[in-house]
């Protein structure tokens, strides 16, 4: 027996992915009393600067952005209750494509066992009962998402940890009904040309592939005062736009993959502890 509390790790490429992805369960659990560890592989400097200035225009200063972006961090962390803030501070590598991609020190150019290592030490530090991170496609082809993949699943292969290990998705029936809605809120959204429209229908899982549902109903509030708390980044979030009450019934329930457990939970589960506890 111990009196260490149950843990949960979550490891995120970007100031705001917390609040995007797993702000429900990180204010879920924080207030069933696990304790909750944020990993932030990035500095977010690649994100928008004052008044919406983007990467490469003048007046974008990717050093005053990363600032910024710390601070709205932990204005997040504050809102969802995360016990522990863990920041590695590599540079924001951009979307796929970008220049910042070859960047040195550029999150994406950092070599894995290198970003692995460091994150080994913070798992062998706070011994997460769960891992949280995103699928091997980082969702969406973002560079920094699939880094945070590869050096999350690199650093349990450096450690003696067994944690119950999860990818962020989400069901392919509610990808479609979410850009439907999207649309209704952004009146001057674009439709997609057919390639963009094949890529997102390839964005996420089938229902029945998705092993893990998790109800976060009643801390939809704080997910979205967490993400509003990245008021700099606005201009991106579009799940604001929907106002808070459509944004609960929309983003109450988040979904995960299960990849790696050693407790025999049966699936599918609605409880990332489900055999822990």
């Amino acid at each position: 027996m111990t009196d260490r509390p149950l843990t949960l790790m979550a490891v995120h490429a970007h100031p705001d992915d917390e609040a995007t992805g797993t702000g429900g369960i990180l204010a879920r659990y924080a207030a069933e009393g696990i304790r909750t560890v944020l990993v932030t592989c990035t500095d977010g400097g690649c994100g928008d600067g004052p008044g919406g200035v983007k990467p490469g225009e003048p007046g974008h200063d990717p050093a005053a952005v990363a600032s910024m972006r710390r601070q709205e961090l932990e204005a997040s962390r504050d809102v969802l209750k995360i016990s522990d803030l863990e920041m590695l501070d590599y540079a924001d590598s951009g979307m796929a494509g970008w220049p910042s991609n070859d960047a040195p020190g550029s999150f994406w150019q950092t070599p894995v066992e290198q970003g692995a290592a460091r994150l080994a030490e913070l798992m062998r530090h706070y011994r997460p009962d769960v891992v949280v991170t995103y699928d091997e496609n980082g969702f969406y082809g973002h560079p920094d998402h699939i880094q945070a993949n590869r050096i999350t699943m690199a650093a349990l292969e450096m450690t003696e940890l067994t944690p119950k290990v999860y990818w962020t998705t989400m069901p392919r029936s509610l990808m479609r009904r979410f850009w439907e809605t999207m649309r209704e809120f952004q009146e001057d959204m674009p439709e997609p040309d057919p390639a963009e429209t094949a890529a997102m229908a390839e964005i996420g899982l089938p229902d029945d592939e998705v092993t893990t549902w998790v109800d976060t109903t009643a801390f939809s509030g704080q997910k979205f005062d967490a993400l509003a708390a990245h008021a700099s980044q606005g201009e991106n979030i579009f799940f604001l736009k929907m106002g808070k009450e459509k944004f609960g019934e929309w983003m109450g329930m988040e979904t995960f993959v299960r990849v790696k457990d050693a407790t025999g939970a049966a699936l599918p589960e609605n409880d990332l502890f489900a055999g822990l506890r």
